[in-house]
């Protein structure tokens, strides 16, 4: 549970501290390195639970962008903890990329939208390959986690 500096959206629980739960005497370091990387889907899937309650919109697929797009294992788990498909452009660093398309917008190198549109590519899709019970049992052990890393700091410090 990487919550070095509290729990963000949607818990808000700036008294949330990091956390290692579940270690066996079976765990070595490709176990932790796995559950960093797991950690990030699960954030995500939080807060795009989240956004469906408030908008009542069901996603249908994750358009992902930036470093982390570039692992494959982190993808595949994201389409299996989502349950819809993930899809990685072409161009995974769009920050830059959306910089250069509005200043194309305003100086109207590009017409429109459409013109933007039809630049973005498909690199890789991801499926959802787990099933909905082996969804189901991994996101309460994820929330079994998220409970047990809040209420860290009191009024005296760290717990």
């Amino acid at each position: 549970m990487p919550a070095f500096s509290g729990l963000f959206a949607p818990y808000w629980q700036s008294d949330a501290r990091g956390v290692i739960v579940g270690l066996t005497r079976f765990i070595n370091k490709n176990h932790l390195c796995r559950a960093a990387l797991e950690a990030t889907a699960y954030q995500a899937r939080e807060v795009l639970d989240a956004m469906e309650r408030d908008s009542g919109v069901k996603l249908a697929g994750l358009k992902v962008d930036g470093g982390m797009v570039g692992n494959d294992v982190l993808m595949q788990f994201q389409a299996d903890l989502l349950g819809v498909p993930v899809i990685r452009p072409k161009i995974a660093e769009t920050t830059a990329l959306g910089a250069a398309y509005a200043a194309g917008l305003a100086v109207g190198f590009w017409n429109d939208l459409q013109d933007l549109r039809r630049n973005w590519q498909a690199d890789r899709i991801w499926q959802p390959a787990m099933s909905e019970e082996q969804r189901a049992h991994l996101y309460r052990g994820w929330l079994k986690a998220v409970e047990r890393s809040m209420h860290w700091v009191s009024d005296y410090g760290v717990l």
